[in-house]
């Protein structure tokens, strides 16, 4: 496939091409499967492999319905849980902590925000779910980690606590008719990462993440939340048929200046 993406889907899901670009679809489900369809370039590869440290890239998008359950998006990530979701084809891979850049939906069952309680001296409040452009970055590894597995078995606030101190996230809300077609561009550098939506800048942070990631775009049906108050909840929802369609993909690797 073109750009050297993959595609990869699930039973009844498809990625299809267009005459400019492409269809990602989930068939309507009552709940008791993982749907996804997606795209990415790292298919393969172990998370030190994954094949981008800076990038620059923009398309043009709209999706089925504003308020679709599960998630949809496009951007980078390092696939921190390791999953192949169901696949196969991908080498097995450690847990790790989150490193993302990405404009990323997920619908209310989610909350996918570790910076808004606060205790941790954050000073700020990050949303947790809606249509965002967000970015994370964490270390490989940190001595708070040892706290927080500790604690999680005796204190998931003091554990969410813990994690908030290691993983650094940036990210705006965006009012946006994700149903009408909008152009969207993503800059990442070593010590910064932009999001336009439209030529209209709507997020600049020094929260970049650390490289090497890999590029997804996709939309599925799952959820995942941990909540202020301790609540960890996972899992798929029932949904109509879904879509996202993307155009105009363009990715520049390695690109110069900001």
């Amino acid at each position: 496939m073109k750009l050297g993406l993959s595609a990869r889907q699930t039973q009844g899901a498809a990625v299809d091409s267009t005459p400019s670009g492409f269809r990602l679809t989930i068939p309507a489900s009552d709940g008791s499967r993982y749907d996804d369809a997606q795209l990415d370039n790292y298919t393969g590869l172990a998370r030190r492999a994954f094949p981008h440290r800076s990038l620059d890239l923009s398309l043009r998008a709209r999706a089925s319905a504003d308020s679709a359950p599960g998630t949809w998006g496009f951007g980078l990530w390092n696939d921190p849980f390791g999953l192949s979701l169901g696949f196969g084809g991908s080498p097995f891979r450690l847990p790790t902590l989150p490193n993302a850049a990405w404009f990323f939906y997920a619908s209310p069952q989610n909350y996918l925000s570790f910076q808004d309680d606060p205790s941790t001296g954050s000073g700020q409040a990050h949303p947790a779910h809606g249509f965002l452009a967000q970015t994370f970055r964490s270390p490989r590894f940190h001595p708070s980690l040892i706290g927080a597995g500790l604690a999680l078995p005796f204190s998931r606030v003091t554990a969410r606590r813990r994690l908030s101190q290691v993983i650094a996230e940036d990210s705006a809300a965006l009012r946006v008719d994700v149903t009408q077609w909008h152009g969207y561009r993503l800059k990442w550098r070593e010590d910064r990462v932009a999001f336009e939506v439209d030529d209209v800048l709507v997020l600049e942070t020094s929260v970049s993440p650390h490289p090497p990631l890999g590029l997804i775009l996709w939309i599925d049906n799952q959820f995942a939340a941990f909540t202020p108050e301790g609540k960890i909840s996972f899992g798929v929802l029932a949904h109509p048929e879904a879509w996202l369609e993307i155009e105009g993909l363009e990715i520049k690797k390695d690109p110069k200046g900001f």
